[in-house]
């Protein structure tokens, strides 16, 4: 028990370290460079990809309807947002949309801009996960009797009738058909501008806490009693049942739960883009979210969160030197656009071969377990030349 708690205390304290020195990062670098686009993407999609092994690696549901729950999320985020001022120019095709009210703007009307736009923005990322979850409960009804292959064909078929359904020009006075939405309240709506420039840079800071509450509560899911019988029922069904565990009740819990943490993601990954449309919610954002928990280790949260990172930053910053023709040696043309996409996926390849588990398996990054690992390693280092030292003298 004590071993257990220093344990989660180092966590805190390396996680309270790692939202300190973005803190001083986002302060020291250029908004615009690739380091902060990178962490704010794969934390967006570290939280989708924890969510979403929620539900494959803990209760063993294969699904593939994560992109279609992050659609829901960002959509029901952007219409709950928009000033009224600016929906009849957003909402241009369709005299203006139906809703005419921003929880964010109404609540700095009441409480200043300050507390009114974190407020507003937690309490809108919340209502995006709920629609989700409702959504989720829905679909979950007849879905959730398949199983394996039956699942995910379903899952994947909802999240693709979804994505067309948000683009219906019938829809069009709430979702604004297959138009964006913007305007809405942003990251950088955090940044603490002083005459007329950004004195304190808090978007990618706020982005990322957001993200790491969200993943501490799914922790804490996984490890309580909830979290237990989603094992159970991962391992044996019959023997979950055995046990009293009621499959129905349990696997729509994890299913609703993975799909809110989804939507909560689509709010944010509005915020980030500071756009919506439902064309980049296709099929190939489920993949991906799915690989990274496969890279990282099906049943590590963890590993999902470092995958992502990986993954994000390889996708979209470390090769991209590899479609530059200029870089090419000789006569051979070897580099040229497209080629890190090759490249990248014989990377994932090798991953996949070398490490059929992920990079964690089902393991946890425990970094009071780390610490005391290096400890001895370094102890070891200095106690041999100190043996040797020793042997030459009695020699």
């Amino acid at each position: 028990m004590i071993q257990q708690k220093k344990s989660s205390k180092a966590n805190l304290i390396f996680i309270l370290g790692l939202l300190v020195l973005i803190f001083v990062l986002e302060q020291v670098i250029p908004s615009s460079s690739m380091l902060l686009t990178v962490i704010k993407k794969s934390a967006i999609y570290a939280l989708a990809a924890v969510s979403m092994n929620l539900l494959n690696g803990f209760t063993g549901l294969f699904s593939l309807g994560q992109a279609g729950f992050m659609l829901i999320g960002a959509y029901v985020y952007g219409i709950l947002n928009i000033p009224v001022a600016d929906r009849a120019a957003v909402y241009q095709y369709f005299d203006g949309g139906v809703i005419q009210f921003s929880i964010v703007d109404g609540l700095q009307g009441v409480l200043g801009s300050a507390v009114g736009l974190i407020l507003g923005v937690l309490l809108s990322l919340i209502i995006a996960g709920l629609v989700a979850g409702v959504f989720a409960y829905l679909i979950g009804l007849p879905v959730l009797r398949f199983r394996g292959d039956y699942l995910a064909v379903a899952t994947l078929g909802f999240a693709e009738i979804i994505r067309a359904f948000f683009q219906w020009d019938v829809l069009g006075p709430v979702t604004n058909g297959s138009n964006l939405l913007r305007k809405f309240a942003n990251l950088d709506d955090f940044n603490i501008v002083s005459g007329g420039r950004v004195a304190v840079h808090l978007s990618t800071t706020v982005l990322v806490l957001i993200v790491v509450a969200c993943i501490l509560v799914i922790t804490l899911i996984i490890n309580s009693t909830y979290g237990r019988a989603f094992k159970a029922i991962r391992d044996d069904e019959v023997a979950a049942e055995a046990m009293g565990i009621n499959l129905a009740r349990h696997k729509m819990l994890s299913f609703v739960i993975s799909a809110f943490f989804a939507g909560v993601a689509g709010g944010l990954l509005a915020m980030y883009q500071t756009t919506v449309q439902a064309m980049p919610f296709k099929t190939a954002m489920t993949y991906e979210i799915l690989l990274i928990v496969v890279i990282g280790g099906i049943g590590s949260v963890t590993g999902s969160c470092i995958s992502a990172f990986i993954f994000v930053g390889a996708s979209e910053w470390w090769l991209r030197f590899l479609d530059m023709e200029k870089y090419n040696i000789g006569g051979l043309n070897i580099l040229r656009p497209g080629f890190r996409k090759v490249v990248f996926s014989v990377a994932i390849m090798i991953i996949v071969l070398f490490f059929r588990k992920g990079i964690m398996g089902e393991s946890e990054l425990n970094i009071a377990g780390l610490g005391r690992w290096l400890k001895r390693v370094f102890t070891k280092k200095k106690a041999a030349p100190a043996a040797a030292e020793e042997g030459k003298n009695h020699g």
